[in-house]
């Protein structure tokens, strides 16, 4: 349960050493530089668009190369590959790989170049394709598109709408112009929607032919070819060819430039650190001689960082506390057992300044939660295997991921815990296998109960441990009240809803009708539940006494406290909540109970053991995936609504240090 308590720090230094310094900083990651909003008639701010401009071009311009390179020449992964996190490199091989940048670079012009151009082939392809396919109807036709005749003769090429043949079309000719008597015709392609024709007579009958032609909805062709279309067709395929050989040369080029794909990476990652630091140094203030540089630290690190600073660069240091209204940046900073759950906590909201960290508190429950909505031990002990896996090969892993690896290596175990409390081992497989296969009875029973048979028992427990979360968040709640000297509050806003809440359930624990309810096999003596009603009771007049007390108007006042015992209807919503332990606990365990009573449906002997063998597989692999899923959401979900609603407000800024922010390698320093 830590944030990182920060301090403020100035430097002064001058400002031939600022790309050292910056650099050094840069490096180590450890210092959140503000943006100076003053300027006066010394100290002003120096404009980098330009460079930062230029420099985003050239890092646009390295990953499109890489999406090149992965589209044409795709890198053969791993599964897990992703978990590999980035590349380490010293800084002096980071310099040395810097002072080729410009040779670098001229390959990822290269690879768009060769990219435009293939685009550029692929149109033309397409365009030649499209004409060929134009001519298909047109392909026995063995003069030109726009031949019209000779000196005695009339020709007509074109199209007629529907399917029609020489005897028809000539039938029609003959019925409206029997003088018509030398006439040629050919059906060069049929087709149901047209029909093309070649029409060759007299050139006396021209006009008439025309006139004809056109009553029969005649149309000349779209885009009618100087040669032959047979001749026309062959062309357009010998330029397609030559294209796609250029295509194939083009893209065998960029398969050959994969060499230097890690070249390419660096250099994205360069010219990333490059706008970063010049986006830092537009926020500085600078004089002729000197520079300013203004930001926060964790208190931890800032003595080391004074003292490396003065040891490198000629440097004044200030480090001072900041001010209570200040906004400072939040570090969380947690042991093993609770750091893992840190990006849930992220991924919802930090903790403002003055408030506590629940990280611990927190994992604690989320643990026990997830590991109650799967409890299967077979289950868990495959998430400790992989997890452990992962987390041994992969030491170069991003922090962040690292973490999440963790939480589910450490849920694997509360998976296991709860699965042998509950005697689930892939559901009831042991006692299928045992069974079907070997027609005896095998049972590994539970340590504690089977929640598929006794569901009101695992009901209760978990509204048992609902109530015991909602009080811890309350208890943190009077934790920080008490840290801030915020005694009356910590009355009014904790302690009425302890009596309050805490009577009530220790009150209907007392009535036999609850006891019936939740099948429990106990009622507590009425003695302790008039004393639970009294506790209750003084609660709830203390909550009605003191919601509204920031109102003078002693009726408003009032109001707000009957509107603030309205709350209690919240808290039985909160309790109902966690009966979603029981609801994912039994999903888990019915589903691959089902799978199991699939796959042993053929029975014993070879066939029936391979069917088992793939439903087992795929059936069980399926509830894994969907009921983590499941755990991870609805653990999250009585986290952020049900725990959090009882003490966090949140809305933190995470501490964004000025730091080297890349994809591919990471600057490890030598000290």
């Amino acid at each position: 349960m830590a944030v990182l308590p920060m301090q403020r720090i100035s430097i002064f230094a001058l400002k031939k050493n600022r790309k050292e310094i910056l650099e050094w900083m840069q490096r180590r990651g450890t210092v959140e530089i503000n943006r100076t909003d003053w300027e006066d008639s010394i100290f002003r701010k120096m404009d980098t668009s330009s460079s930062q401009a230029l420099f985003e071009k050239s890092r646009a311009a390295a990953s499109q190369a890489l999406d090149i390179l992965s589209r044409y020449d795709s890198e053969k992964k791993g599964m897990l590959s992703m978990l590999d996190g980035k590349r380490e490199i010293t800084w002096e091989e980071f310099q040395e790989k810097a002072k080729n940048i410009d040779v670098i670079m001229k390959k990822a012009y290269q690879l768009q170049a060769l990219q435009k151009e293939m685009e550029e082939q692929k149109a033309d392809v397409l365009r030649w394709k499209t004409q060929r396919e134009s001519l298909q109807l047109w392909l026995s036709l063995d003069v030109s598109m726009l031949f019209r005749g000779t000196k005695s003769t009339a020709a007509r090429i074109g199209i007629l709408p529907g399917e029609i043949t020489v005897e028809g079309l000539l039938d029609s000719i003959a019925r409206q112009a029997p003088e018509i008597d030398a006439l040629h015709v050919e059906v060069i392609c049929r087709e149901k929607q047209q029909t093309t024709v070649f029409l060759l007579g007299l050139k006396r009958d021209g006009g008439k032919l025309d006139a004809i032609l056109r009553s029969m909805g005649f149309s000349s062709p779209p885009s009618p070819t100087q040669m032959p279309p047979a001749q026309q067709a062959n062309e357009w395929e010998q330029k397609i060819q030559k294209l796609e050989e250029d295509i194939a040369h083009n893209q065998k080029a960029i398969q050959e430039l994969s060499s230097f794909r890690d070249d390419i990476q660096f250099a994205e990652d360069y010219y990333a650190m490059r706008i970063e630091k010049y986006r830092t140094i537009s926020q500085l203030a600078q004089s002729k001689h000197t520079f300013l540089v203004e930001g926060y630290l964790p208190a931890r690190n800032a003595a080391a960082l004074e003292r490396e600073l003065a040891e490198r660069f000629p440097v004044a240091v200030e480090v001072e506390t900041p001010e209570e209204k200040e906004d400072t940046p939040v570090l969380l900073h947690n042991n093993r057992f609770a750091a893992p759950v840190e990006p849930v906590l992220e991924n919802y909201s930090l903790p403002k300044r003055g408030e506590v960290d629940p990280s611990f508190v927190m994992a604690i429950f989320y643990y026990i939660f997830f590991g109650m909505m799967l409890s299967d031990a077979a289950y868990g002990l495959i998430m400790v295997i992989v997890c452990g896996l992962v987390l041994h090969k992969k030491k170069n892993m991003e922090p962040r991921m690292r973490k999440s690896i963790q939480m589910f290596y450490y849920c694997g175990y509360t998976t296991i815990f709860w699965g042998v409390l509950f005697g689930s081992y892939f559901g009831n497989a042991v006692d299928m296998i045992a069974a079907t296969f070997f027609h005896t009875t095998v049972t590994i029973p539970p340590l504690w109960f089977i929640p598929m048979n006794e569901p009101m028992r695992l009901l209760v427990f978990s509204f048992l441990l609902g109530i015991i979360h909602l009080f811890t968040g309350l208890g943190v709640q009077l934790y920080q009240l008490f840290r801030a000297k915020k005694y009356k509050d910590a009355l009014y806003d904790v302690g009425f809803w302890y009596l309050l809440v805490g009577g009530g359930i220790i009150y209907l624990l007392s009535m036999d009708m609850i006891k019936d309810m939740l099948a429990l096999n106990f009622v507590l003596p009425p003695i302790v539940g008039i004393i639970a009603a009294v506790c209750a009771g003084i609660g709830a007049v203390g909550i009605i006494a003191t919601a509204g007390r920031d109102s003078k108007n002693p009726f408003k006042r009032f109001l707000k406290g009957l509107y603030g015992l309205y709350n209690i209807s919240g808290y039985l919503s909160d309790i109902l909540s966690y009966s979603r332990l029981l609801a994912l606990g039994l999903a888990t365990g019915v589903i691959a109970s089902v799978f199991n009573q699939m796959g042993a449906m053929v029975g014993d002997g070879v066939l029936g053991a391979i069917v088992f063998v793939l439903v087992f597989v795929i059936g069980h692999t399926l509830n894994i995936a969907i009921n983590l899923l499941g755990a991870y959401v609805h653990t999250n979900r009585l986290q952020y609504v049900e725990f959090f609603g009882k003490f966090f407000e949140g809305g933190g800024r995470a501490f964004a240090p000025f730091s080297a922010n890349t994809k591919y390698y990471k600057i490890r320093e030598d000290h």
